[in-house]
């Protein structure tokens, strides 16, 4: 029997994003999903709650080496073998101290690994298949922080530059097929990475408001999403504020 469900991938399942993108995924129709993580206990944990969400959905979970160029390949591969995928989201990575990768280049190192060079290594596997197929939409998720480096959290900022770049690439490199690009900014968000951010009084967006916006934005192919749409204009104005006031404010 023919599978004529829709083909959905997330990489890094269970962050708190990515789980419920899934949720509303899976509450507007019956898909064939695929979840990947580090730990196939936690994966497994997002994948019985979508089972009982969605009894229709079929859920696969798999678990991969996030860091590994040749386990990335390997599990693309594996997961293209089952057909065409229709959507990819890429959504692990971390929230590192900043203070801390300023003293510890190994913290440093791997801040730009997780969240710059890995889910560039999952974007470039996915979307040379992609490619082929002439169809399907990669989404990958980059930050506000990316849009200009501020000496609270530029380790971070400086990977989720590097992901805008690369999606602003494949989009460039893209423009005359039918696959869609989809480079996603959400700002600060109340997830467990924020935690410390919340505990310090940040005011953080809803984390349902932000991942039914990038829903939206993923089924509709868009370019750029930021999350919630006020960080459209916030940036705007942060990425233009001339270096002299710029450098005088404590962000």
């Amino acid at each position: 029997m023919t599978n004529n469900k829709k083909r959905i991938v997330i990489i890094g399942a269970t962050s708190a994003i990515a789980e419920h993108c899934a949720r509303f995924w899976v509450d507007d129709a019956a898909v064939d999903m695929t979840l990947v993580g580090r730990d196939i206990s936690k994966i497994e944990r997002v994948a019985q709650d979508l089972r009982v969400r969605s009894p229709q959905s079929v859920i696969h979970v798999l678990e991969s080496k996030f860091t590994d160029s040749i386990a990335i390949r390997q599990l693309v591969d594996r997961v293209i073998a089952g057909g065409i995928v229709n959507i990819v989201l890429i959504a692990h990575g971390t929230l590192p101290d900043q203070i801390e990768c300023q003293t510890d280049l190994s913290a440093n190192q791997e801040a730009l690994i997780v969240n710059g060079i890995s889910p560039m290594l999952f974007a470039e596997a996915f979307v040379g298949h992609m490619q082929k197929a002439n169809s399907g939409t990669l989404a990958i998720i980059g930050s506000v922080a990316g849009d200009r480096g501020r000496r609270s959290n530029y380790v971070y900022g400086a990977a989720k530059g590097l992901v805008t770049r690369y999606a602003q690439g494949l989009q460039h490199r893209l423009a005359s097929t039918d696959v869609k690009i989809v480079l996603i900014k959400p700002g600060p968000t109340d997830t467990p990475m924020t935690m410390h951010l919340k505990q310090q009084g940040s005011h953080l967006a809803n984390v349902e408001d932000v991942s039914r916006l990038i829903v939206k934005a993923i089924n509709q192919g868009k370019s750029v999403v930021y999350a919630p749409t006020k960080w459209t204009l916030i940036m705007m104005v942060v990425r233009h504020l001339p270096k002299f006031i710029f450098d005088k404010l404590d962000i």
